[in-house]
Order: C-alpha cells, then sequence, then structure tokens
C-alpha cells in the first residue's frame, strides 16, 4: 500500500487541496471518503479567500477528528489547542507561512490571481508540496 504522499499527486488532481488531505485520512479516522470530501470540499483554495491553505485546514479536520474534543472541557479543549500549535510550527518551519495567498505568491481568490497561478503551475508545483508535509507531519506527529 502507498503511504499517503504517494497518493497526493493523484488525489489533487481531482479535488482540491483539504478534500486531499482529508480524504485521504478517512479509513484510518473511521470516516466513509465520500463523507470526508463533502465536509471538506469549502476549505480548498484558502476556504474561498487564498487564506488558510487548505492543506492545514484539511490537516486541522484529521487532528480534531482524532484527537478533537466534543465537550466543554478546558482540559480537553487545551489540549486539541496544543496539537493544532504543533502543527503550525512545523508547517511553518518548513514553509514560512500558513496563508495561501503567501504560500503560493497569488491570491488564487480572484480571478486574475487564479489564472497567474495556473499559467505558473502553482497548483502542479507547490500546492502538492503542501499537501505531503501536512501528510509526513500527520504521520509522524499525530
Amino acid at each position: 500500500m502507498k503511504d499517503k504522499t504517494q497518493q497526493v499527486n493523484e488525489r489533487f488532481s481531482q479535488v482540491n487541496c483539504a478534500q486531499t488531505v482529508f480524504s485521504l485520512h478517512a479509513k484510518e479516522l473511521g470516516i466513509n471518503e465520500e463523507l470526508a470530501l463533502k465536509i471538506s470540499s469549502g476549505f480548498g483554495g484558502g476556504m474561498a479567500c487564498a487564506e488558510t491553505c487548505g492543506a492545514v485546514t484539511g490537516a486541522y479536520m484529521v487532528i480534531g477528528t482524532k484527537h478533537g474534543h466534543a465537550s466543554h472541557n478546558a482540559e480537553a479543549k487545551a489540549a486539541t489547542k496544543a496539537k493544532i500549535k504543533q502543527f503550525n510550527e512545523k508547517f511553518k518551519a518548513q514553509h514560512g507561512s500558513l496563508i495561501c495567498k503567501h504560500l503560493t505568491g497569488f491570491d488564487i481568490s480572484t480571478p486574475e490571481g487564479a489564472t497567474a497561478a495556473a499559467e505558473q503551475n502553482v497548483f502542479s508545483k507547490k500546492c502538492p508540496e503542501f499537501i505531503k508535509t501536512a501528510c509526513k507531519i500527520l504521520a509522524v506527529d499525530f
């Protein structure tokens, strides 16, 4: 069986960055893959406004599903936040930001930005690397 980073290019060619990260973890999280794709569908492209990278928000969904809390327990909330912060630090250490427009160099939420990013092959050159980083961090630390 391929590890998740080996599946990124194929999966990302069909769905967005958040969907790629979350759906690649669906089986181990006990979630139907189709449901994972639906849940994460609105988070690609930096939540459609080039803000927090979809690979990052997809990872947050994995962390929340695996380690999150379903109550108002302060200790559980703190533990979940600590895991998110740990992920953020590791991702930023590799890429310098969590923000889509900073990572890609384009505001892909605008038609002009999306076109320019496509012309520069950002979606095939840069984005898969962000997704692979998210998957690698999740595999090692979560």
